[in-house]
């Protein structure tokens, strides 16, 4: 049997008045012309009915695609403007240059600015490091109420604004006479970096197989073996994304090097939000591509470092 009507709602009604056992029906809706047809599968043949599909996959790359052109169209606006010859920000560029590389890393204000963004970057991620492992092993060992309350402190500076972590630390950093000091700017630093080490390594221990370090005490290996032999080979992946994640929080921070930092700590970012309020030159997106060129050399760094420790691991699995 089948029902010819303009509509599959028109149909599906017209099917069930008529059959109100429809239900155990396989139907199918397949346009012919103006009209949609409906019809019992078995003992008839349709060579030209298929069942209806909306196409998502099309419609999901194409929104990803959307999305991606919105995150790097930034990028890709600023990486030209940093080979540009003129002395403005415009577009079309009116010729070709390295100018304004060369005078981003011949010396001077920006090559000193990136060299503190180094050295506080450095410091701060070997602090956040230890202290956001010492962190993540102790709140996976106790599982008490209090536990949780104190993996929502070393997590807050993640959620806290910024601009109230750098008024904070201001104010107990300047009655120690550590503003306008590379310790200070260190342990700033280290306080908004903390909580991207305590996310990875607290889930990697708390993915980490309770029994591999019974079967170490099993076989007669004290707590410190068994930590530097079973435990720490299986967190390194996770230490090593986070000691990049604070990395980058570290060397992209600009509020708390404007309250913290003195004359002679002047990181990058900062001696960039000066030159925007000064002058708007090249020499900004020069400093810019440096920056996006690094970042990504060090992301791509990481993910070859770990894809190497995972197969080493199942190698010896």
């Amino acid at each position: 049997m089948q029902l010819r009507t303009s509509s599959p709602a028109d149909a599906l009604s017209q099917w069930a008045k008529h059959d109100p056992h429809a239900c155990h029906f396989v139907y199918y809706a397949a346009p012919r012309g103006d009209c949609f047809a409906l019809g019992r599968p078995s003992g008839e043949t349709f060579t030209n009915m298929r069942p209806f599909k909306f196409p998502w996959k099309p419609l999901y790359w194409f929104l990803c695609a959307c999305v991606l052109v919105f995150l790097l169209a930034p990028i890709a606006a600023i990486i030209p403007l940093s080979f540009s010859s003129g002395s403005f920000l415009t577009y079309p560029l009116p010729g070709l240059s390295l100018r304004w590389y060369h005078e981003v890393l011949g010396g001077g204000k920006w090559l000193s600015a990136l060299g503190n963004s180094l050295f506080v970057g450095v410091f701060a991620t070997i602090a956040s490091v230890l202290l956001g492992t010492l962190a993540s092993l102790g709140l996976m060992r106790h599982k008490a109420w209090w536990s949780e309350a104190l993996k929502l402190i070393a997590l807050s500076p993640m959620i806290v604004p910024v601009i109230l972590i750098a008024v904070a630390s201001y104010f107990f950093l300047a009655p120690l006479s550590l503003t306008s000091t590379y310790l200070g700017l260190i342990i700033a630093h280290t306080v908004i970096a903390v909580p991207f080490v305590v996310v990875p390594v607290l889930t990697a221990l708390e993915l980490l197989d309770p029994n591999l370090a019974r079967a170490a005490a099993a076989c007669g290996a004290v707590p410190r073996v068994t930590f530097m032999r079973v435990t720490l080979p299986s967190i390194m992946p996770a230490m090593a994304s986070g000691a990049l994640f604070a990395f980058a929080a570290s060397f992209d921070d600009v509020v708390i090097a404007l309250l913290i930092a003195g004359p002679d700590q002047r990181t990058l970012p900062r001696e960039m939000f000066s030159g925007l309020r000064d002058s708007m030159t090249p020499a900004l997106t020069a400093v810019a591509t440096i920056m996006i060129v690094f970042s990504t050399t060090l992301f791509m760094l990481m993910q070859m470092l770990q894809r190497r420790t995972r197969k080493a691991t199942a190698r010896q699995a």
